[in-house]
């Protein structure tokens, strides 16, 4: 683990109660993995499910947690990012609580300030997940 959850905060521009990610796994050139363990307390969190707009979220926040980290290793100042669109977005099945909720984000291009990624989320071994997101960079 690169990150746990007291670094992670500091990493991403989302403050509490909109966390999405709590650990970052992985990160390099091209792909960047993160955790979110699912709680009862979550704010997208209804009748025992992590819903649907909080796994948008958690797509995105990876995105930024990439993007705080390079930074972070960097000493410089993260770009803060939009979602500009959501693409062939899929939802096969809602985490529940108690889940680890594991995203992996892959660069797929970059033009100008619009970062382009392709989404995977998995709890243990079923997809939850996959889309493609638009990233508007500041």
């Amino acid at each position: 683990m690169l990150a746990d959850k007291d670094l992670v905060e500091n990493l991403i521009p989302q403050g509490y109660p909109v966390i999405m990610v709590h650990e970052l796994i992985s990160s390099n050139d091209d792909t960047t993995i993160s955790g979110l363990h699912i709680t009862e307390h979550n704010i997208f969190c209804s009748n025992g499910y992590f819903r649907e707009p909080g796994i948008i979220e958690n797509i995105a926040q990876t995105a930024a947690l990439r993007s705080g980290y390079d930074a972070y290793i960097k000493n410089e100042t993260p770009s803060v990012g939009y979602i500009g669109s959501v693409k062939k977005l899929r939802i096969f099945k809602l985490p529940k609580y108690g889940d680890l909720l594991i995203t992996k984000i892959t660069i797929t291009g970059q033009f100008d300030k619009v970062l382009l990624v392709a989404a995977e989320s998995k709890v243990n071994d079923y997809k939850v997940a996959e889309g493609e997101m638009n990233i508007f960079l500041q």
